[in-house]
């Protein structure tokens, strides 16, 4: 069993109050666990307006497939108009 781990730092640059990150966020966090069956939260920044820390696991049998599950995550995020993924780290247990 292998668990990956991914967390990205994110950019929200047109969030005006929390309000408006908690919506952008939501709307990330539902879509990534739709099309990738993960699991995703906030897990740092969390009272910033314009900043975020998403940390999202995945369990699998080998880390080839979880390592590519999680690379495909990072390039959906690069993607996401309403988000800028400034920097993601991977780790693996």
């Amino acid at each position: 069993m292998v668990i990956g781990v991914l967390e990205v730092d994110l950019s929200i640059e047109h969030a005006r109050s929390l309000k408006d990150k908690r919506m952008a966020l939501r709307s990330l966090k539902d879509r990534i666990r739709r099309s990738f069956n993960v699991s995703v939260a906030e897990v740092e920044d969390n009272d910033v307006w314009t900043r975020a820390v998403v940390g999202i696991a995945i369990v699998a049998n080998d880390q080839q497939f979880a390592n590519q599950v999680l690379s495909k995550i990072v390039d959906y995020v690069e993607n996401d108009r309403e988000v800028v993924l400034d920097d993601y780290r991977m780790n693996f247990a």
